[in-house]
């Protein structure tokens, strides 16, 4: 991509480059283009006209000229008292967007207008952000959060912070889910007590990846492991799935505000018995820290005050003994749930 950078394409949707009018054109005929034809035009990309598809990343597919001219439109509004000059650029834009629509068979014309893609992959932390935000805007009644990972830090609570008291102000409830561990960070407590009645949260022993559904209609999960590209779900099907995923999960967690429940063992803690649980399942430390929110330093402190109180000299004997003291399935608060269909309560679960 050497001398194709963002520097020799300062334009906007509005008036394309000649090389990106015929990598866009061509990517609307035959609904997607590859990548690498991609490269000399960023543009495309830059201005969210072309992104990764979710079958294969090595392929791109078009916005739809609908959803362009909505765009465009929008701005236009925004900025008409400011801009008046560009007026006549943007509606000639809008008129050669709309051309293009024509190529588009009309049931996919009016779903794209009417909902956006089903699955939409946000590639960069600058999209993401955006979409949440649009997203927060346009919620108007629930959202519903999965929190992995251990103690939430501050700039975590702090990033978001900004939709949540939009949401508040709204009257829209939220509730959260995060890992036993979470409930040791002074953030998360501030955090909550700042909100008020606003969010109701409940933790595990471990929780699935990171989760975020606004309205039931909407929901954000990472498409990758360091969490700078995302996934943009609004398929009806994908979405009630994961409502379902939620609701079971929600049933099984313990409030905030309500204790972890005695082990029944005396010397051994709940967190303990989590990790006995995994170690029978026959994880490695570093698997069980993370499915835990703990570091692999701290989870092996836990396994070695394990062996001490079950009087165990070895790993293998430590097996043996966990079985033998009846550690080797789920503390019950965290049973596994079923994910296999989705029941129809879960839509009026709370």
């Amino acid at each position: 991509m050497a001398g194709h950078g963002a520097d020799e394409h300062p334009h906007g949707a509005d008036r394309l480059c000649d090389a990106g009018d015929r990598v866009y054109s061509r990517a609307v005929r035959r609904g997607r283009v590859p990548r690498r034809d991609a490269e000399p035009v960023p543009c495309l990309l830059e201005l969210a006209l072309l992104h990764p598809d979710p079958d294969d990343m090595d392929w791109l597919v078009p916005t739809s000229p609908q959803e362009v001219m909505t765009r465009l439109l929008r701005g236009m509004y925004d900025e008409v008292s400011a801009s008046q000059r560009r007026m006549g650029s943007a509606v000639a834009a809008v008129e050669w967007y709309a051309g293009l629509g024509s190529l588009v068979r009309p049931a996919e014309s009016a779903a794209s207008a009417a909902e956006g893609p089903a699955i939409r992959v946000l590639d960069g932390l600058a999209r993401i952000q955006a979409a949440m935000d649009e997203a927060t805007q346009a919620c108007t009644a629930e959202v519903l959060t999965v929190q992995p990972g251990g103690i939430r830090r501050e700039a975590e609570l702090s990033e978001g912070l900004h939709r949540a008291m939009s949401l508040r102000g709204r009257g829209v409830r939220m509730r959260d889910l995060y890992t036993h561990v979470a409930r040791h960070g002074q953030g998360l407590l501030t955090y909550l007590e700042l909100m008020g009645d606003a969010v109701e949260a409940r933790t595990l022993d471990e929780v699935i990846d990171r989760l975020i559904l606004f309205d039931r209609t909407v929901a954000f999960i990472p498409a990758n492991t360091d969490r700078t590209m995302a996934l943009e779900l609004r398929h009806p099907a994908i979405v009630e799935y994961l409502v379902t995923v939620f609701e079971r999960l929600w049933r099984l967690a313990i409030p905030l505000t309500a204790p972890l429940p005695d082990t029944g063992i005396e010397g051994i803690s709940h967190r303990e018995q989590s990790i006995a649980a995994l170690l029978a399942e026959g994880h490695q430390d570093a698997v069980i820290a993370e499915r835990l929110g703990i570091s692999v330093r701290t989870c092996r402190a836990h396994i070695a005050r394990l062996s001490e109180t079950l009087g165990a000299a070895s790993r293998t004997q430590l097996g043996v003994r966990i079985a033998q003291a009846g550690l080797d399935g789920p503390p019950p608060s965290a049973a596994a749930p079923s994910l296999s269909v989705p029941d129809q309560g879960s839509r009026t679960a709370r």
